[in-house]
Parts: C-alpha cells; sequence; structure tokens
C-alpha cells in the first residue's frame, strides 16, 4: 500500500490505518519507509534474539523483535493522534512490562538493538542514536554484520550516549541494564 498523500505530520492514528505489510516508521512526524530485511540481517537477529531470550526465561524482562512497535515518547493519556514517533528497532528489550500493550512499546525499552544494513547506516548511527538517547532508552546496541561488531552506546552521567564498547566477532557482548547477561558473538557473526 502507498503512504497516503503527501502530509504535513504523520501520527501513530495514520499507522494503524496502514497495511501491516508495510515497514513505515515515524520521526518527529515524518515517515520513512523500511527496506525488507536481507538474510544475513535475519540470521544475525534471529540469534540475538534467541540468547536475550533464553537468558530472560523466568525473568522480569521481555525480549522483542520486529516488526515490533515502539512509541518512544508516549504518555499517560495520549492518543493516538498525540504520538508522531513510531519505531521498529530490530530487538528491543522492555523490563516494565505495564508499558507493554496489543500495539507494542509505551515509552522507551530498557535496550534496543539495531543492525546496520546498507540503507540504514546513516539512520541507525546518527538519526535513531539521538533519537534513543533522548527517548531515555538505557542501552544501545548498533550491530555491523559487514564489519562483525558491535557498538554498545550508553548515558554518561548527562544523558548523552557514550560509545561504551566495540565488540568484535570473537568477543562475549555484556548486556549492561541486564545482570548476568552475556552475548556469545561469535554465533551472532557465525557466517
Amino acid at each position: 500500500m502507498a503512504l497516503p498523500a503527501e502530509k504535513a505530520r504523520y501520527t501513530f492514528a495514520d499507522c494503524l490505518t496502514w497495511d501491516e505489510k508495510e515497514r513505515i516508521e515515524i520521526i518527529d512526524g515524518e515517515t520513512f519507509m523500511m527496506a525488507a530485511p536481507s538474510r544475513i540481517h535475519q540470521k544475525i537477529s534471529g540469534e540475538l534474539f534467541r540468547q536475550l531470550a533464553n537468558y530472560l526465561e523466568g525473568k522480569k524482562c521481555e525480549a522483542c523483535s520486529a516488526p515490533f512497535g515502539v512509541r518512544l515518547f508516549e504518555q499517560a493519556g495520549d492518543v493516538p493522534e498525540d504520538v508522531d514517533t513510531v519505531v521498529e528497532p530490530d530487538i528491543s528489550v522492555v523490563c516494565d512490562r505495564s508499558r507493554l500493550d496489543q500495539y507494542g512499546c509505551k515509552g522507551a525499552p530498557d535496550l534496543i538493538i539495531e543492525i546496520l544494513s546498507p540503507s540504514s547506516l546513516r539512520h541507525d548511527r546518527l538519526v535513531k542514536l539521538n533519537l534513543y538517547q533522548r527517548a531515555g532508552v538505557r542501552e544501545y546496541w548498533i550491530v555491523d554484520p559487514k564489519n562483525r561488531s558491535v557498538m554498545v552506546f550508553l548515558p554518561d552521567h548527562s544523558g548523552s550516549f557514550r560509545l561504551r564498547e566495540d565488540y568484535g566477532r570473537e568477543d562475549v557482548a555484556k548486556v549492561s541494564v541486564l545482570d548476568g547477561c552475556f552475548i556469545e558473538l561469535s554465533k551472532v557473526f557465525s557466517e
């Protein structure tokens, strides 16, 4: 389905009318079409999700994989017309289950993982990094399939994201927001 005629500002209310097969994000009222992920992207996402979900089994936090809508700035009392930012991170971990509803997540997840693709390099490294920082995401991972690396960003004392770790293919990556959780990157980058 094509997007409706150009509007000055899109909201979550518009999302609710679109075909579920469309991959569209809204950031500050502006739409961004998302390309279909590659096989390697899906393999990496699947392995990251598997390791996180296995660790989280029986715990209070929940891992969610795309397509999964995150309304980063939605607050109590907002109606869909008020919400002008809806993103679909590759993986989200939400520890406050009251934020989960039938549409996805209201507010910032604790951990967001984005897997780079040729069409998303700038978007994930700049636009989304700043967006997630502004929303109060507690940990942000940028996974680079080409270089087989994971950059981990954590907020500093002022709330600004800082690169905390830059892991390679053979490393075991620590998930800072999940006590005792480690990801075996050799399994994530197995190809």
